[in-house]
């Protein structure tokens, strides 16, 4: 058993090193060799194809009355969620974008706390208040900076976090119910048809005749790595260790995204980026961590 519990902390730290390779690699090809909106097109297709070929194998049906809970689902979690996501990272930082990233388990407990009645303790209204305002920092702080930083690219990434959130508790009883694969491969069918009107232009005006290698690696990375693998690494993880312990190694992404910008930025000698790297954002970094911290923590304290 210990040795599937470390297998399994093996690959939540394999899944958070390509989610904080992420930031970089599908900014590095937007929107110069690809929209951000063909970006999501191909991603979505490709994953769900994927998942559903995978799903042949796990055969299980679905109640007529969860199809409503697994529409919104689409709505929230993948196409919403990708679309908002893919065009905020267009236009903002890597760095903005994996710190703002980090507050989803603070909204997470807001929409917990509204939706599923769940009692909120004073640590974790503390967390949910130091983390917001990391987040609102990080946000209003916006190109104020330089570097690649944009407001209206973090209100983005910001809007693709709470609806992620949203989407994390709308979709618990279904996880409760049914095998993972099941609802991930339903949830994608469901997002590719809201993301198609929104794809469909973008993808089919794109120039691949400019794709050269690495752009080509880009999209794999981006479809096999950040859509693919991290997320069955993430199902093999929870038969292992709680959600909460899956859910804390978010913190490592913009680490990751730190490391990897710095290198570009200073090996490569990238002056914005280099101006991405500074106190108030790692300030930013900070306040958002030491929230969500205090929410994940066990609770001891009194309920409000």
């Amino acid at each position: 058993m210990k040795n599937k519990v470390l297998s399994a902390h093996l690959a939540l730290l394999g899944a958070n090193l390509i989610y904080g390779g992420n930031y970089l690699i599908a900014k590095g090809v937007m929107p110069g060799k690809i929209g951000p909106s063909a970006f999501v097109f191909i991603r979505i297709v490709a994953a769900s194809i994927l998942f559903w070929l995978i799903r042949m194998y796990v055969r299980e049906p679905i109640a007529k009355k969860d199809v409503g809970r697994l529409i919104l689902c689409g709505l929230l979690g993948v196409a919403t969620n990708q679309l908002f996501f893919f065009h905020g990272l267009n236009l903002t930082s890597p760095i903005d974008a994996s710190i703002i990233i980090t507050s989803i388990p603070v909204m997470v407990l807001v929409f917990s706390a509204i939706l599923l009645k769940e009692r909120i303790t004073i640590t974790k209204t503390l967390g949910l208040v130091i983390g917001g305002i990391g987040a609102l920092l990080l946000v209003a702080y916006g190109k104020e900076s330089g570097g690649t930083g944009s407001i209206l690219g973090n209100v983005f990434v910001l809007i693709n976090t709470t609806s992620y959130a949203l989407y994390l508790v709308i979709v618990k009883p279904l996880m409760s119910k049914y095998k993972p694969l099941t609802v991930i491969s339903w949830v994608f069918l469901f997002g590719f048809f809201f993301m198609f009107p929104f794809g469909i232009g973008d993808f089919l005006s794109t120039d691949f005749s400019r794709f050269d290698t690495g752009t080509y690696l880009a999209v794999i990375y981006v479809v096999l790595g950040t859509t693919f693998l991290a997320y069955l690494l993430n199902i093999y993880a929870l038969n292992y260790v709680s959600p909460a312990v899956n859910g804390s190694y978010v913190y490592l992404q913009p680490a990751v995204t730190f490391i990897l910008v710095s290198a570009y930025a200073y090996l490569l000698n990238d002056e914005q980026y280099a101006q991405d790297i500074n106190l108030v954002k790692a300030f930013s970094c900070l306040l958002v961590i030491s929230g969500v911290y205090l929410i994940s923590r066990p609770n001891k304290n009194p309920v409000l």
